[in-house]
């Protein structure tokens, strides 16, 4: 039944547009009838309905007759022309040699077309010049307006864009129902590619203050939609649930409902809404059977169903990579091993003569890496080792069949690692301008093997637009990871004492790698997983290159692990970073160690003297954030600290006020 009506849907959609094209060619009634008499039957295959000649020509002409009259026509304004009601004893038009009084006036009334039907077949027919006529008459129906909109954009005109559906939102809102909202998305969009930020912010203002209800729901849904890009995914669930107070029934809020959950990964929750929805659509009478299909996916796996869903839209490298993905899942892991490493002649051990030096850096903490660009960690000044660092440094070595696919693969990737401890390529860099790498990936799963493989496509994803999308990163990225992972997981021994440090060239995608699943980890809201992956990570790199420990000191400050978060600082005596002298300070006073936390406060405040005044004051201004990296002991250290931890800080009672009291 769904495919006859669709298929019946696409005849008649066939016969509207053939019919605007034969009245646009030759705008004369009587020809167009004759045309109709001959074509129509053909067009909706009539032949096969079990008509007989007669009904089959009455029908033609009825259709004729209401297409036309509903045709705007470019020589009368793009006002339409309807034809004269036959006389009772005139011939019928239908070609029956009937009079019409006996033929066609004998049919039950037929209701008019309605012109915006007329009107979409239309405005693809016209050339330029009528159309910029019938814009200039005010002609085309206002949410049709959004047809030429979208044209326009394609073409790269997004002021042209603005200055047409501009005036569509310039009067009340309350008059603007759902047909409205593609002009409402394109007008959005235009102002996203000019840049117009405020003017796009109070756009939408207005629309959640004074739109109707579908209008709302919409407005909405594009707040939502831009806090989840973000991800603050809490304005994100306010803005749904105002979309969803504004129109409960509507099929794209669920759409926003199951993208929200499954950006979080909450995807037993997502299941749960998609039967809802699938419920609650069929009652109403939803008839949008691919929609319906969608949610059912959502209900078997929520993931998958996203990236399925935006198949068409997404680049269709990341599809290819994605089946990839498929087929090197089960293949299976490949064995490294571990091979000790000789100290370097000439270095000094610092935590045994069978160590190498492993701190050639200051590691950077996790805000810097996000928040601003870090310091280059190979250049900064050396740090001392952690108390307890006797672990004998090894390198992850691949077996021969890797290497060799590796020499290869590395001829064809265009680009280098990461400098340092980045996670981006450079800016100059581009690895998706030529994709031949893609093609020699696709023909070999064996470089699924290659941890420095692994590493290169976690790299090159990170550098695709599209991957920022959590789905899209949960399908591609994390497979990626999580293989790299098992590799390890295979050659490295509960509680061993063996490290990889950074400072071997051959151990840095693996690290890299590690840091990657911490903060997929956390993006997934799986934040006992990530700590894990930190303590494997700090474990291994004891130099702490990407600043595991200013993170781990975080967390466990976070989840009231104080012991754990002063066993860590011990570790690290006379660092620099304030996320461990603080956190330090924190754990202790928590702790009821007030001597010692007294005594750790006069070290940290020695050397990072303007942490106090912005952790206690409740409002301060925000200082110069510098693109090259964090100042050590400075303003800019301070204000990023305070964002990242005053809230769990306020949360103890009594510590700020002490704080401000003790600090020198």
């Amino acid at each position: 039944m769904f495919h006859q009506e669709t298929a019946d849907a696409e005849h008649f959609e066939q016969l509207i547009v053939q019919s605007v094209r034969q009245i646009l060619a030759k705008p004369d009634q009587q020809a167009f009838l004759h045309w109709a008499r001959e074509h129509i039957p053909d067009i909706l295959g009539l032949a096969d309905a079990y008509l007989d000649q007669l009904e089959i020509q009455r029908l033609a002409s009825v259709l004729a007759t209401l297409i036309w009259n509903a045709t705007p026509q470019p020589f009368n304004a793009f006002r339409p022309l309807p034809m004269d009601p036959p006389l009772p004893n005139a011939p019928c038009a239908c070609g029956s040699g009937l009079r019409h009084g006996e033929c066609c006036a004998n049919l039950d009334d037929m209701p008019e077309l309605p012109s915006e039907l007329i009107w979409e077949a239309l405005l693809d027919e016209l050339t330029e010049p009528a159309l910029r006529e019938a814009l200039a008459l005010s002609a085309v129906p206002g949410p049709l307006l959004a047809k030429i909109a979208d044209r326009w954009f394609d073409e790269d005109h997004p002021g042209r864009v603005v200055a047409l559906l501009e005036p569509l939102f310039s009067g009340s809102l309350q008059e603007l129902d759902a047909r409205y909202e593609p002009a409402f998305d394109l007008l959005c969009d235009a102002y996203d590619r000019l840049e117009h930020w405020r003017k796009k912010d109070a756009f939408l203002k207005r629309l959640c203050a004074e739109g109707s209800s579908a209008m709302q729901s919409a407005a909405w849904q594009r707040r939502s939609t831009m806090h989840i890009d973000e991800g603050d995914y809490a304005q994100a669930e306010h803005a749904f649930t105002a979309a969803l107070r504004s129109n409960p029934d509507n099929p794209s809020t669920a759409l926003l409902e199951i993208t929200l959950l499954a950006a979080q990964h909450k995807d037993w929750l997502a299941q749960e809404r998609a039967r809802f929805w699938l419920h609650r659509l069929r009652r109403l009478g939803f008839d949008d059977e691919s929609f319906m299909d969608f949610l059912a996916r959502v209900v078997s796996n929520p993931q998958e169903a996203m990236i399925d869903s935006h198949a068409d839209a997404l680049d269709p490298v990341l599809v290819d990579l994605h089946d990839w993905i498929a087929v090197i899942s089960a293949r299976p892991l490949p064995r490294y091993a571990l091979v000790a490493l000789k100290p370097t002649p000439g270095r000094v051990a610092r935590a045994s003569a069978m160590q190498l030096d492993l701190f050639e850096a200051t590691p950077t903490s996790m805000y810097e890496q996000t928040a601003l660009k870090p310091r280059n960690a190979e250049d900064a000044a050396p740090t001392k080792t952690p108390r307890g660092g006797r672990a004998l440094p090894f390198e992850l070595r691949p077996p021969a069949s890797v290497r060799r696919s590796r020499t290869l693969w590395r001829a064809l990737y265009p680009v280098d690692k990461p400098h340092s401890t980045h996670l981006t390529l450079s800016e100059d860099a581009d690895v998706w301008s030529e994709t031949a790498w893609v093609d020699h990936l696709l023909g070999h799963p064996e470089l699924a093997d290659s941890i420095d493989v692994l590493d290169d496509l976690a790299t090159a994803l990170y550098e695709h637009p599209e991957s920022a999308l959590p789905w899209i990163s949960h399908a591609l990225l994390g497979p990626l990871i999580e293989r790299a992972w098992l590799i390890l997981q295979q050659v490295l021994e509960p509680d061993t004492v063996r490290c990889l440090p950074w400072s071997r060239r051959s151990n840095r995608p693996l690290l890299r790698l590690l840091f990657r699943r911490y903060l997929c980890q956390l993006q997934e809201g799986r934040p006992a997983a990530a700590i894990h992956t930190l303590e494997t990570l700090l474990r291994l790199n004891p130099q702490d290159n990407h600043g595991a420990r200013a993170e781990l000191m975080n967390h466990y400050l976070r989840d009231g692990e104080d012991e754990r978060a002063v066993a860590l600082a011990q570790r690290f005596p006379d660092d620099l970073l304030a996320d461990l002298a603080y956190g330090e300070v924190l754990a202790l006073y928590r702790l009821g160690r007030q001597e010692r936390a007294r005594s750790a406060l006069n070290t940290a405040v020695r050397r990072l003297p303007h942490i106090p005044r912005y952790l206690t004051r409740k409002r301060i201004k925000q200082p110069h954030l510098s693109p090259l990296g964090v100042t050590p002991g400075g303003d800019d250290e301070a204000w990023l600290y305070r964002e990242a931890m005053r809230d769990v800080w306020a949360a103890e009672p009594g510590v700020l006020a002490w704080l401000k009291r003790c600090a020198p």
